[in-house]
């Protein structure tokens, strides 16, 4: 673990892998024992199970997870923030395995009443656990806190050591603008297009409304101007980089720090390997690959991880001036996750 002086931690450290610049990974180039202070751009599952690993190797007093609020939604006139959420519960340890989002163990007897009942938002399926955490923040709003206020008040409840801060205390909402089956132009929040209607309709844009009067949360500009490493986690580009990316100033921040800056592509083998990000990317003219997300990141990353089946598109990557990782990416165990977070970790060091 780095800033941990254990013999194991040492050896790893030489042993793991480091990158030459505008080269592949070959050997380590950490040998000092000392803290490193990450920041990560983070959001969904794929962000859930990284940090999960990254907190293996870095102690998490030591990680800043800046988190997308932009599919924060009102359900039952509570605040949901799946994102958040998410990066808590996992890093937590207590998310759902097996589904991805919630907690283990959820049940959703409320969620099903209201749908006995048709009640307006009864489509968007709230756990009977996950209520509690979306009644807590809600109240904690409603007592005019703001939202990275209630969020570090939710972590240290469920015993996170990793900071976790939304992007932004002020709204900004993921809208989608797609066609239907009939040609009906439709304007649908991010949580309608995904949930309600289950990523069916063909995408013609996206826009985050509200992110050019949002200001970043406390803390946020800070994190980043002062890690030691800058991560964006294999999130997907457009429903989860992208509005952190969209709060004025976040942008600059990453963009001045680009050698310390690193990330892991969500896409493996030209798919996501999970949610819509194929539905989306070619909508904001991006295409759906290692090498095309690698484009998308253009100017801000330093270093980019990418999975063995996408060996060949190394050379194109380097091309961009991006240092390349070739690695197993799959996160199958909090162990491989770890494995994945120390690659990124490296390659961002490197710079």
């Amino acid at each position: 673990m780095y800033g941990r002086a254990t013999p194991e931690a040492n050896s790893a450290r030489r042993l793991g892998p480091s990158a030459a610049p505008g080269g592949t990974i070959r050997g380590s180039r950490l040998g000092e024992d000392r803290r490193v202070k990450v920041a990560a751009l983070a959001g969904g599952v794929g962000a859930g199970k990284f940090l999960r690993g990254l907190v293996q190797v870095v102690p998490g007093e030591d990680v800043t997870a800046i988190v997308n609020t932009g599919d924060d939604i009102a359900v039952h006139e509570l605040h949901v923030a799946p994102d958040v959420d998410s990066v808590t519960y996992w890093l937590a340890g207590v998310a759902d395995r097996d589904r991805g989002w919630g907690r283990e163990g959820e049940t959703f007897r409320a969620t099903e009443e209201l749908r006995v009942m048709e009640a307006e938002g009864a489509w968007f399926g709230l756990g009977d656990l996950d209520l509690a955490t979306h009644l807590f923040r809600t109240t904690r709003l409603a007592a005019g806190e703001p939202l990275s206020v209630a969020t570090d008040d939710l972590r240290r409840r469920f015993g996170v050591a990793a900071r976790i801060l939304p992007m932004s205390d002020d709204p900004v909402t993921t809208r989608v603008d797609a066609v239907d089956d009939n040609g009906a132009m439709l304007d649908l929040h991010f949580q309608e297009y995904w949930v309600l209607r289950g990523a069916r309709d063909e995408v013609k844009a996206v826009r985050y409304m509200g992110a050019e009067r949002a200001a970043p949360a406390p803390g946020v500009l800070d994190a980043i101007e002062g890690a030691d490493a800058i991560l964006i986690c294999p999130s997907n580009p457009v429903a989860s980089i992208g509005p952190i990316l969209a709060v004025p100033g976040i942008r600059d921040a990453v963009v001045a720090r680009r050698s310390r800056v690193a990330g892991v592509s969500p896409i493996v083998g030209g798919a996501p390997l999970r949610g819509m990000a194929d539905r989306l990317l070619p909508a904001v003219g991006v295409e759906v690959s290692a090498a095309g997300v690698a484009g998308h990141y253009a100017g801000l990353l330093g270093g980019w991880a990418i999975d063995e089946v996408d060996r060949e598109l190394a050379p194109r990557i380097e091309a961009m001036g991006i240092r390349v990782g070739v690695t197993d990416t799959i996160m199958s165990s909090d162990e491989a996750a770890g494995s994945v977070a120390r690659a990124a970790l490296d390659l961002a060091l490197a710079g």
